[in-house]
């Protein structure tokens, strides 16, 4: 007998309606959210990276808002009200974040 272990990816996603909150849904039907802002805090790109080793990242990003999702197939690319639009968020990434 061979086990096959099934691993979770996004399926759906969408922003909430008052745009503060990721949704995902995954293969397995899960209802995941993720808070904009943890999203926002959690973006890799480099000018993030680079910004948290300069000690100039910010520890909170209060009322952030989602304002656009693309789809590159392996993750989302974020983009939010104050202007940051870099952050690509891997699929397992992401649901890493929403605690899955």
């Amino acid at each position: 007998m061979t086990m096959t272990l099934v691993v979770p990816t996004v399926a759906d996603y969408e922003a909430s309606a008052d745009l503060a909150t990721l949704l995902v849904r995954t293969t397995l039907d899960d209802a995941l959210s993720v808070p904009a802002e943890k999203l926002r805090l959690s973006c890799k790109c480099a000018h993030c990276t680079r910004a948290r080793f300069d000690g100039r990242f910010p520890e909170h990003f209060p009322g952030i808002a989602i304002t656009e999702i693309g789809d590159l197939g392996y993750g989302l690319n974020i983009s939010f009200s104050d202007g940051h639009n870099r952050g690509i968020y891997p699929k397992p990434y992401l649901l890493s974040l929403a605690g899955r």
